[in-house]
């Protein structure tokens, strides 16, 4: 399933030939046709193009913010696991008044000040994101830096960095992968929340959570321009969920 919506990412310009942002007039909310399979919208654009076209700003928010919120949180929560001490406590003090502040309200007020736009959107979110990385990391710090294999590196003389490098980071890779992997549904319902708002992907750019905000209005007469937009989040957030527990599985040195 999250192959299917890469691929339709990707390929938007060859999958779906009609310019999402073209209005016809003479098709004004009309129902799914051979033509237009998922109907058009208030000012007549086919919303098939718009949902394939709308995949890669959903992709977009959803994988970039969570890459952003590692490349912050896994150096930060690293630091704070392997030293300990005063750092480590200034760290997880600034974490938890972080993580004070609700995810969803958090990525809303920052974007409120940086301004509406899917750049914004997506780095609202991955900085909204980061505490739980930081934790994360840091517990999983905590347990590998006391394994033998590190012990016996610094006993032969591994400095700091390259016992981070080397013997701890790619020892909870998995887990932090598959956290990164059950967090991008979150992340683009997010910014589908975010576009639905009118804080995030601005019109008449096709993004899912402003084709549902538009949608609202036609719930009665054209029930269809919120079917789409919505099963299409539903389904990519899905996907990623069971991979990430497909992940866990697979990843998980237990046998079952």
């Amino acid at each position: 399933m999250v192959l299917v919506f890469v691929v339709m990412a990707i390929g938007a310009p060859w999958i779906a030939t009609t310019d999402p942002l073209h209005a016809d007039w003479s098709k004004i909310r009309k129902a799914p046709t051979r033509a237009n399979p998922f109907g058009t919208d208030d000012l007549g654009r086919d919303n098939f193009s718009r949902v394939v076209w709308g995949s890669r700003i959903s992709m977009q928010a959803g994988v970039f913010s969570i890459l952003l919120a590692m490349a912050v949180g896994v150096p930060i929560g690293l630091v704070a696991g392997y030293y300990r001490g005063a750092l480590d406590q200034l760290i997880m003090r600034l974490t938890d008044a972080w993580l004070a502040f609700p995810f969803l309200i958090l990525a809303i007020g920052l974007v409120t000040i940086m301004g509406p736009s899917l750049t914004n959107a997506t780095l609202a979110i991955g900085l909204g994101a980061t505490p739980t990385y930081v934790r994360l990391t840091r517990g999983l710090t905590l347990s590998a830096k006391e394994e033998d294999y590190v012990l016996a590196a610094r006993a032969l003389g591994a400095g700091d960095l390259r016992l981070m490098r080397r013997h701890v980071f790619p020892n909870i890779f998995s887990a932090l992968l598959v956290q990164a992997t059950v967090s991008i549904p979150t992340a683009i319902i997010a910014e589908a929340i975010l576009s639905f708002l009118g804080l995030g992907v601005q019109p008449p750019a096709p993004s899912w959570g402003t084709m549902l905000n538009t949608a609202q209005q036609f719930l009665e007469s054209a029930p269809w321009m919120a079917y789409w937009p919505g099963l299409a989040i539903f389904s990519l957030a899905l996907s990623f969920n069971l991979a990430g527990d497909g992940l866990r599985d697979l990843l998980d040195p237990r046998d079952y």
